[in-house]
């Protein structure tokens, strides 16, 4: 999976008047949990942009003080006027620890039923993982080369070694749905 890097340095106070102070300076207050202890750091705002724009999920190498930790975000808080980060939780990575992740779908091939008229229509963008962290796959491909109209592909039928999928098995993911062109061609 791909990483992003991301610098800080550690919080010597901590509070709501630390954490105002911070976020005027163009601060995010920050924790790191999965460890023996929290680790209190801040992050320039700025920083957040390669993380939060993407439709990627990434690692994120934290250097704080120089101290290098392998992580994932965990939970991130908005502003509710600006829709700045005002604050984000991170969890430590262990390569013997399993991790639940959102990963994106990323449909792989062209369906027969598109190309008769059909419309290829992607109902889960994102399938929730358990793993180690190694296993994870940077995104989940979806064969969709046997597609016909009115087929569609189920959580039940993707199969990722060594990772568990927690969505509804019963689900569609991605399916060719009929349209007026294809339904009319039909006739």
């Amino acid at each position: 999976m791909k990483t992003v890097s991301m610098s800080g340095s550690l919080r010597e106070n901590v509070g709501k008047k630390d954490a105002k102070s911070l976020r005027r300076k163009g601060l995010v207050p920050c924790v790191m949990y999965g460890g023996e202890e929290q680790v209190r750091f801040s992050v320039d705002l700025t920083e957040f942009k390669p993380l939060l724009f993407t439709p990627d999920t990434n690692y994120v190498e934290l250097n704080i003080d120089g101290k290098k930790t392998l992580t994932i975000l965990q939970d991130i808080q908005y502003h509710p006027v600006s829709d700045e980060v005002i604050h984000a939780d991170f969890l430590r990575l262990y390569d013997d620890k399993p991790i639940t992740i959102s990963v994106p779908i990323k449909a792989v091939g062209v369906a027969p039923g598109v190309l008769q008229g059909g419309k290829l229509e992607t109902k889960i963008r994102k399938m929730k993982l358990k793993g180690l962290p190694n296993a994870i796959p940077q995104f989940v491909e979806v064969n969709i080369s046997e597609l016909n109209i009115g087929q569609g592909v189920k959580v039940e039928e993707i199969n990722i070694p060594n990772v568990d999928i927690l969505n509804v098995k019963s689900s569609v993911v991605i399916w060719v749905k009929s349209t007026r062109q294809s339904a009319a061609a039909a006739k």
